[in-house]
């Protein structure tokens, strides 16, 4: 068994799981880590606890510190930049006739590298765009096209409940849903209806799909011995 903590870098994203080594940490530190693509700011959303080798996808990353005041500060002004980045990027595409929606501007903790996340209908040629922005930030550039899903994500809104989107407040990862959950659920299959504000099928569907399988098979159970001699 091995000692892991859980830590999410995006508020109700994905949990990866790190080694805290000897540092005492716990569930809602703050700590700094080593990630694949460098240093990072995260949150502690899961304290430690023992898996197993296959729960985990090696080589294990240590946590290196809980975050102290200085890393507070550099996180915050880390999104302070973001902010700044955005305008520029938009002011860009424009310049460029480029259609691509940008959607959010993530700097790295350690500054190496600065990612902008867009929508696209197709594929977009941005080699100039990445040029300006490079020449105007001095770091590594990363333009990363993302799905509608992952937009909302991001941006956040109100569902049809009335209530913020699930995968804002606490979804961390997207799972597979159907046309056919909403029809085993007597759902009306009017798009509108059943879409979340992605335009796709909402995430909700999947949450009572068990209880829904289990009463189908037990219906169809009753029904073919009701008709046994």
């Amino acid at each position: 068994m091995i000692t892991v903590v859980g830590v999410r870098f995006k508020k109700a994203g994905k949990i990866y799981y790190f080694d805290p080594d000897e540092l005492d940490v716990n569930k809602d530190d703050y700590v700094v880590v080593e990630t694949a693509r460098g240093i990072e700011f995260g949150h502690v959303t899961v304290g430690p606890k023992q898996v197993t080798e296959e729960e985990i996808v090696p080589p294990l990353k240590k946590v290196l510190r809980v975050a102290e005041e200085e890393d507070f500060i550099t996180h915050q002004n880390n999104k302070d930049k973001a902010q700044e980045a955005f305008g520029i990027c938009q002011q860009k595409i424009d310049e460029h006739g480029l259609e691509m929606k940008l959607v959010d501007v993530e700097y790295t903790f350690d500054n190496n590298k600065v990612i902008f996340y867009f929508t696209a209908d197709g594929r977009v040629d941005f080699r100039e765009l990445v040029k300006d922005l490079a020449a105007i930030f001095k770091t590594r550039i990363e333009l990363r096209q993302i799905g509608v899903r992952d937009e909302a994500k991001m941006i956040g809104g109100l569902g049809p409940c009335g209530k913020p989107v699930c995968c804002t407040t606490f979804l961390g990862e997207f799972e597979p849903v159907s046309i056919k959950m909403a029809k085993e659920q007597s759902l009306s299959l009017n798009p509108t209806k059943i879409s979340g504000l992605c335009g796709r099928l909402m995430c909700c569907l999947k949450y009572e799909q068990e209880v829904y399988e289990k009463l189908i098979g037990k219906n169809a159970n009753s029904r073919h011995y009701s008709h046994n001699p």
